[in-house]
């Protein structure tokens, strides 16, 4: 057994690498960070090859001294805190020291400076670990990290990076994450010789509409408010801007954006009574607080906080962002999102009054409509052929359009057979214990969730190829994921290709989803593999992926079913595991049992 001894630096380092640098867009960030600490005013990144071949951070900061040059290369050496009293209340963006001394493991680095009381600059190399002695260097006040190689020495880790266009999507992301939390920091950023963005210092609302498009700026609201030691101030946008992922949400917590679970459900709550449940808010939110009531160091990427008073903190955001949407700016033009409306739904009691040629027109309408939402009916098998007959059926043994006749009991069938449809919501059947209320939209989600389940369990989940294409805009990062995850995309049974560096096409997706929802169904895979990679995302999230596509398949609330389709719904959930409950925990259906209606209606008494 080999016996216990201490881990050269180099491989110290290298492991710590694997924590702080995931790829070129965490050093970029780290980068970053130390350069708004050093009092940088204007920040300029070069990238070439997505980061890979070339990171280079110049600021013109107050720089580093020639002999602390080689101190700043090595682990845990900092100048921003000295004591746990420090770093309960660390204020800077950085405060580990372990960055620098990561990327000169992994990465062939120079670092070159100039205090202002220096007369040239100084700079050292570092090479598998190896650091150089200074060596005079022409530089102007200020800083530059230049990296070269990313993982050049550990290839096992370097082949793990996806591809160029990828990296430089998530390069640009940490750049614009940063560049929002100091609008009074000018910024620039190339990449392979082409400067993508150039920022001026500028207020705060400019910066916002510089990133986000000034279409952002015109459809949010301003939120400010203060309260004790606390502060949230930013824009937020009303629903009618709500986005199909999360791309357009920008947190930050005295500066340092972070993705929170406390703060993120405050958020979702403050929009849940105006925003569609698939739907995402857009905004930019800074909370400001004292260092001491908010610990930065739980994550190795300082990426998550934790929250002293957690609870007092999530009801000030909730209810700051609730008072700011509840009162939207005077006279200010907001769009309605554009979403299908559903075919119109006549009543029973109206049906039943109306002439036959009047049901003739009602059924044609209905049939039109139904033919141009292609594929919602197809769950059901082959029930949209026996529509016609089914509606002939029903209207001559009830003379009413959507009243099914009186059907005897199969005792086969525990959920029983339809007789009618509610408000386009709910499926009212008949068994031999009563009436089942059936929430057909619930019920179908599960339905359609455990067969997405069975079918990525045996690979083998059906595809069908779009006639016409379906395409859409994207964000270059979800282009870039479609590019570096078409494997674990055809596995979940889509096939989307890139058009442009903003444009998706959508050429096949999963038979069981609607092609009406085929865009809002790519997003979120697309915004899934995204946020967690394909390995998070096809495992530990497989199922919160799955529930999300199987709401996107289901049959939705409005929609007029026919007898038949009504009666291949309750047959499904009779064979469908868990069917008593949909993805999200809440019952699909309850019975009334023939006593429990006397007793509402007092019969007997």
């Amino acid at each position: 057994m080999p016996s216990i001894h201490l881990l050269p630096d180099l491989l110290i380092n290298q492991i710590a690498a694997g924590e702080v640098i995931e790829r070129p867009a965490s050093a970029l960030k780290e980068l970053l960070e130390n350069s708004l600490d050093a009092g940088a005013t204007s920040i300029d990144v070069q990238l070439e090859s997505g980061g890979i071949k070339l990171l280079r951070v110049r600021d013109n900061g107050k720089g580093i001294a020639k002999d602390e040059l080689k101190l700043a290369l090595m682990r845990h050496a900092t100048s921003k805190i000295a004591s746990l009293d420090d770093l309960q209340k660390v204020a800077s963006m950085g405060f580990r020291g372990e960055a620098l001394a990561s990327m000169a493991a992994v990465a062939q680095l120079t670092l070159s400076s100039r205090t202002a009381e220096d007369t040239h600059g100084w700079k050292v190399e570092a090479m598998d670990g190896q650091l150089s002695a200074p060596i005079p260097a022409s530089h102007a006040q200020g800083t530059t990290v230049e990296i070269r190689e990313l993982y050049f020495n550990t290839p096992a880790r370097r082949k793990f990076l996806k591809t160029e266009s990828t990296e430089f999507a998530w390069c640009e992301e940490a750049f614009k994450r940063i560049a929002l939390s100091r609008p009074d920091v000018a910024f620039s950023l190339q990449h392979n010789g082409r400067t993508v963005w150039q920022l001026p210092a500028q207020a705060i609302t400019e910066r916002i509409a510089a990133i986000l498009g000034a279409e952002f700026g015109q459809a949010a609201v301003q939120v400010e408010r203060q309260a004790a030691s606390l502060s949230l101030q930013g824009l937020a946008a009303l629903p009618a801007y709500s986005r199909s992922n999360r791309d357009a949400q920008y947190f930050f917590v005295n500066g340092r954006f972070v993705r929170d679970k406390v703060a993120s459900h405050a958020l979702r709550q403050a929009y849940q009574d105006i925003l569609h449940h698939q739907r995402h808010p857009a905004f930019v939110l800074f909370l400001d607080m004292p260092p001491e009531q908010v610990d930065v160091n739980v994550h190795p990427a300082k990426s998550e906080v934790r929250f002293r008073e957690s609870q007092g903190i999530h009801q000030f955001i909730f209810h700051t962002l609730q008072e700011a949407l509840a009162v939207p700016a005077s006279g200010r033009e907001t769009r309605a999102p554009s979403t299908p409306q559903p075919a119109p739904y006549i009543p029973a009691q109206q049906s039943m009054r109306l002439g036959v040629a009047e049901k003739e027109a009602a059924y044609r309408l209905w049939e039109s409509q139904t033919n141009n939402n292609v594929g919602w009916v197809e769950p059901f098998g082959n029930a949209q052929d026996k529509l016609r007959d089914t509606h002939h059926s029903s209207t001559q043994a009830n003379d009413g359009y959507r009243v099914a006749p009186p059907i005897l009991q199969d005792t086969e069938h525990p959920l029983g057979f339809a007789l009618a449809q509610l408000s386009g919501v709910y499926i009212l059947a008949q068994n031999t214990q009563g009436l089942i209320v059936v929430d057909m939209h619930a019920a179908h989600e599960r339905i359609v969730y455990e067969k997405l389940k069975a079918a990525l369990d045996s690979e083998r989940i059906a595809t069908q190829p779009l006639l016409i294409p379906v395409s859409f805009y994207a964000e270059p990062l979800d282009v870039a994921t479609v590019e570096a995850e078409q494997e674990a995309l055809h596995k979940l049974g889509f096939d989307i290709a890139p058009l442009s560096p903003t444009m998706l096409a959508i050429r096949a997706m999963p038979v069981m989803l609607k092609q009406s929802e085929a865009e809002a169904a790519a997003q979120d895979v697309i915004a899934e593999l995204r946020e967690y990679g394909a390995s998070r995302t096809m495992t530990e999230r497989r199922d919160e992926l799955l529930a999300t596509l199987a709401c996107h398949g289901a049959v939705r609330a409005n929609r007029t079913l026919s007898v038949t389709e009504m009666n291949a719904l309750l047959r499904e959930m009779e064979q469908t595991e868990r069917s008593g409950q949909c993805n999200h925990g809440r019952p699909t259906w309850f019975q009334l049992s023939m006593s429990d209606l006397d007793k509402m209606f007092m019969r007997g008494k």
